[in-house]
């Protein structure tokens, strides 16, 4: 079956570990026929949430004028949402944590969707990262039918490249034929 496949790349460098192994998935995906998609977050114009309750409060659409609405459009109609981010203090990059604040006005409507996550750090344990996957995690549970498929830690990746032959980076490409 052909499956919209939406790449949310929360790195700030294009071509950084994360962003890399985001483009593997994608190479794994398209050979398998998806439609594929990938969105470079910092490339995009997107501002963080205000709280100002327009959306939730009002029932009425983000008041901001930036690229979140599109993204968030685009999320609500893919069937497959890749999230990744490089680890930066054991957390989400801004990038990904502002989309993911952002999509409070309508994330009601991401509904049914299969959900992978990838995680680049420089840090070398691995388990280090599992706080930064419970924040993905934290944000399935607030959509309905949302199931994780699968996750990727590249741990001991600093420097841009150093990803590329590692374990996941067969990993990435091998998810992505198996979305």
């Amino acid at each position: 079956m052909n499956k919209r496949v939406l790449i949310l790349s929360g790195s700030p460098r294009r071509g950084g570990n994360s962003d890399f192994l985001c483009d593997r998935f994608a190479e794994g995906a398209r050979e398998a026929g998806h439609d594929v998609e990938k969105i470079f977050l910092r490339d995009r114009k997107i501002g963080y949430c205000t709280g100002c309750g327009t959306c939730f409060n009002l029932h009425k659409p983000c008041p901001q004028r930036d690229d979140a609405a599109e993204i968030v459009e685009k999320m609500i109609a893919a069937d497959v949402i890749v999230m990744a981010t490089p680890v930066y203090f054991y957390t989400l990059s801004a990038q990904m944590k502002c989309l993911i604040d952002r999509t409070c006005a309508r994330y009601t409507e991401i509904v049914g969707k299969e959900f992978y996550f990838i995680a680049t750090a420089a840090e070398q344990d691995r388990g280090m990262m599992e706080r930064t996957i419970e924040c993905f995690r934290g944000f399935l549970e607030c959509l309905d039918d949302a199931r994780e498929m699968g996750t990727i830690c590249a741990a001991g990746v600093w420097q841009s490249g150093e990803v590329v032959g590692t374990p996941a980076d067969e990993e990435a490409y091998r998810m992505g034929c198996r979305a």
